[in-house]
């Protein structure tokens, strides 16, 4: 294998960066939601604005630990690639 060829992403790499950009995607929306929620003048301390107000402060982080195992686990992939092929 040459050492530019580019190593394909498996079932369980394609997984976690669809649930990043989920996590990450929806923690944004929900940013910008409750934004233009608070410059309409709406109460976002009750109801379910409550829960779109506090879904960043998990979602972000969610994505973050998503974002360290995808990196463990392609490493790991990485390495074993470079063992066999040698």
């Amino acid at each position: 294998m040459a050492n530019d060829t580019p190593v394909p992403l498996n079932r369980i790499e394609r997984i976690l960066r669809n649930m990043i950009a989920s996590a990450a995607g929806l923690s944004i929306l929900a940013i910008l939601a409750t934004i233009v929620a608070n410059l309409s003048g709406v109460n976002t301390r009750e109801g379910l604005w409550l829960t779109v107000t506090v879904l960043p402060f998990v979602g972000l982080i969610i994505a973050f630990v998503l974002m360290i195992v995808f990196a463990i686990v392609s490493i790991v992939r990485r390495r074993r690639l470079a063992r066999d092929s040698s």
